[in-house]
């Protein structure tokens, strides 16, 4: 190779040690020079096969219903009359399932007395959907959904369905579409949906508002039976079960399932006609996990049979309706030009101390008011 193709600070005395050559470059052409005029914009697509996915759903083929749920879950404006749409189609498919709410405190198992208590009503022939609603991050939005890997075998159950949502900061860590993505469960013949929340306590009231059976889950020698009690959350349950009654524990989870059942038995009860009780199960062993299938048939029969089953069910439509209109109107009045305006200046005018908070939120309201009209 010459030498004008080597770097001028090379070593001529030492040629093999030096690797490094010069080549020509190549030259551009004017033309390819000039700056883009384009704009990349992105499509929307604006033709979802609603009527595909449906049948997809129906015949329950799992890849449908994935479709369908991440479509009910966008906040994209452009899917929300396919969401609806899909939604409105399947109604007539749903409400055959029981719907049962699990909490808890963190720690007390509630992943793996769901994937316990999932796989043996599997074993048994039913079909279990599971929404496990994971923690967001206040920062981003994220969320880790661990949930997919804690029940690692349920997950592989082929009768089984767990679809993982962030809870999007929602009181509860209830996911405002769960409703939804419970109804397109049902309709891929779903016949029992777990729903389990964060379990922060006061918020379980939203669990409350869309379950058939509402079941707490504690753990032994924690000291959370007064602060049970101090939550409120006692007033909601329809069963506590007392988890982890194995090995040395057993001893003391009979003893904390007495004294939970005390506490219920001076309580009115969560459903009319139903009187709650403690449980204790180990999710372990499968201890304890029949006889509360057993105690959940139990309630499905004898709700049903006086008619308080489908009074709750009616009840909650009524609610979800009103929780919807509520979301709706404080959708609207944030993206009012008017409000979106006005806060800003409002916002300095009340951190600053010249407005008082309520002088502010009427006249943000009377804005809103003059922009409609």
């Amino acid at each position: 190779m010459s030498d004008y193709k080597k770097p001028e600070w090379f070593d001529p005395d030492n040629q093999e040690g030096f690797a490094s050559t010069l080549k020509p470059g190549v030259e551009l052409k004017a033309s390819l020079n000039k700056p883009s005029t384009s704009k990349f914009v992105k499509k929307h697509d604006r033709t979802i096969p609603i009527q595909a996915l449906k049948k997809g759903i129906i015949t329950g083929d799992r890849a449908s219903l994935a479709k369908g749920i991440t479509l009910i879950e966008s906040n994209a404006a452009h899917h929300f009359d396919f969401a609806q749409e899909l939604l409105h189609s399947v109604l007539p498919d749903t409400g055959r399932s029981i719907r049962i709410g699990i909490s808890g405190v963190p720690g007390a198992g509630k992943s793996t007395f769901i994937e316990t208590f999932g796989t043996y009503l599997c074993d048994r022939g039913h079909k279990v959907a599971v929404l496990a609603v994971d923690p967001s991050s206040s920062i981003n939005g994220g969320s880790i959904l661990g949930d997919k890997t804690r029940m690692e075998e349920l997950a592989r159950n082929p009768r089984a369905f767990i679809r993982p949502s962030p809870s999007e900061g929602t009181l509860g860590g209830v996911h405002r579409k769960t409703r939804e993505t419970m109804l397109l469960c049902e309709a891929a013949g779903f016949d029992v949906i777990l729903i389990e929340t964060v379990g922060v306590g006061q918020s379980e009231a939203l669990v409350r508002s869309m379950v058939d059976f509402f079941m707490l889950l504690v753990l032994t020698g924690a000291g959370d039976e007064l602060q049970g009690m101090k939550k409120g959350i006692m007033e909601l349950v329809d069963g506590i079960v007392v988890n982890k009654a194995d090995g040395d524990n057993i001893p003391l989870a009979i003893r904390t399932k007495s004294e939970y059942s005390r506490i219920l038995h001076f309580l009115q009860p969560a459903t009319k006609g139903w009187a709650g009780k403690a449980y204790t199960c180990s999710s372990i062993t499968g201890k304890g996990i029949p006889e509360l299938w057993e105690v959940l048939t139990d309630f499905s029969d004898t709700t049903k049979k006086s008619g308080v089953f489908q009074e709750r069910r009616r009840m909650q439509a009524k609610e979800w309706l009103y929780s919807l209109m509520d979301h709706q109107l404080k959708r609207m009045f944030y993206k009012n030009e008017a409000i979106k305006e006005l806060l800003p200046i409002l916002e300095n005018e009340v951190m600053s101390g010249n407005k008082t908070v309520t002088a502010a939120v009427k006249q943000a309201f009377q804005a809103f008011m003059d922009k409609l009209k």
